[in-house]
């Protein structure tokens, strides 16, 4: 009977994709020595002390199952992991383990020893996350661009770079950009991003040059999805550049850009015959938008009409003038993913939601003000988006509000719908 289950488990942690088992274990992993690690190890599997035995008689994992349960781990955790026997060690240079890797850079080591440790395995990895803690460290910010080296010396697909805490005063991200650049491009000894399908560096906190963005396009050809809205105040990435990297990278399908960026000549380039269908466009609008001419309703309906599996998702920033919100807001606009971040009155482009994008938006965000008005205008949006999916207002509202998006909208699954004031940060319900 013991086999039986014991074989059933390993299926199961083969095939299943809960992550609550392996979170926990990941927990386990995280939080003890490598001695009792082993013992925790046993005690997942069996769950009864008088099984342990089997381990040690030769009732071991598979390799593909121990790669699968410590490619959830972080490098830290994998470090601990592979100094409690000789099999989790070796297991450790399993291909699965190092696909998906999400690595933080905030020791404050430049040397940190878990990644010397795995650095002959890092271009192993074809996903990869970069986070670089406190900017303000020279050491993080040199291990970010070393973990970066190595992983493109081997075929990497996908590469995220963000950056948490706060920003040193005067910083450009000149050193990180430049490192950047290096590591993407191809030399005989080295893959670069001739690999690189998937490109985010939406979470990077200082302004991209568009240099850099020229430089990524021509060492990386193959980008399907390439994401540059980081949402800074300043965006020197002017709309000839962007001509030049969809020239330069035909299979884009993703664009993550500032507003500013877009002007009819890219949009002739978008409407060419040979290009890609265009899947997604996320666009960032700010203060900078009032002093270019809007893309008018009948070029989105052109783009639409080209693209017609076109999501377009837009950012509003505060430092918009509401009076530029409805030239951005263009009927035509195929509009998923909405965000109006003002914290003033939003009731007449609420509407102007409704009337629009009722047939296509799934998620909105509003930082607004509390009032009668919206309260009514909510519960039009309500009655009228049908396939919303999440909606956050950060104001209080009236529970007929949070009962309408309950009753009108069946594909709803996550809101944040107050009806009184309570401590930041909110937290949204989940509805199961």
């Amino acid at each position: 009977m013991i086999f039986f289950l014991t074989l059933w488990l390993l299926w199961y942690l083969v095939t299943t994709r809960e992550r609550g088992i392996v979170e926990t274990f990941s927990y386990w992993i995280s939080s003890t020595s490598s001695d009792s690690v082993y013992k925790k190890l046993s005690r997942f599997v069996f769950t009864d002390h008088t099984h342990k035995g089997l381990v040690d008689s030769g009732m071991e994992f598979p390799e593909e199952v121990l790669a699968h349960i410590f490619s959830y781990l972080s490098v830290t955790e994998r470090d601990s992991a592979s100094a409690v026997c000789k099999r989790w060690s070796q297991s450790m240079s399993h291909p699965r383990v190092w696909r998906y890797t999400e690595i933080r850079c905030e020791t404050g080591e430049q040397e940190d020893p878990a990644l010397q440790h795995f650095s002959s395995l890092l271009p192993l990895v074809r996903h990869l996350k970069i986070t670089v803690s406190s900017l303000s460290d020279p050491a993080n910010r040199s291990a970010a661009l070393s973990v970066l080296r190595l992983a493109t010396s081997g075929p990497l697909q996908t590469l995220s770079l963000s950056c948490s805490g706060g920003v040193p005063l005067f910083y450009s991200g000149h050193d990180l950009e430049e490192g950047l650049e290096a590591a993407l491009t191809t030399a005989p000894e080295h893959v670069g991003g001739a690999f690189l399908s998937h490109l985010d560096l939406r979470g990077v906190p200082f302004t991209l040059s568009q240099s850099l963005v020229r430089v990524l396009a021509r060492q990386s050809p193959n980008l399907r999805s390439l994401l540059v809205n980081n949402q800074t105040l300043v965006c020197k990435v002017e709309p000839e550049a962007v001509v030049e990297v969809l020239g330069l990278c035909p299979l884009l399908n993703t664009l993550g850009l500032f507003y500013t960026s877009l002007s009819q000549k890219v949009v002739d380039e978008l409407l060419l015959p040979q290009r890609c269908p265009l899947l997604a466009m996320e666009l960032y609008c700010e203060r900078f938008a009032k002093y270019i001419p809007p893309l008018e309703d009948n070029v989105w309906a052109g783009l639409k009409h080209r693209h017609p599996g076109l999501k377009v998702s837009l950012i509003l920033d505060h430092t918009l003038p509401m009076d530029h919100f409805s030239s951005v807001l263009q009927p035509s606009v195929p509009l998923q993913h909405l965000e109006l971040l003002t914290f003033t009155d939003l009731v007449q482009q609420t509407h102007l939601v409704t009337q629009s994008y009722s047939h296509a938006l799934e998620t909105i965000i509003l930082q607004t003000t509390s009032s009668p008005e919206l309260d009514s205008a909510l519960r039009s949006l309500a009655a009228a988006c049908s396939r919303l999916r999440e909606v956050h207002c950060y104001c209080v509202v009236s529970c007929d509000v949070v009962r309408a998006f309950k009753d009108c909208c069946p594909h709803l699954w996550r809101y944040t719908l107050k009806t009184r004031k309570e401590p930041h940060p909110w937290k949204c319900t989940v509805i199961k």
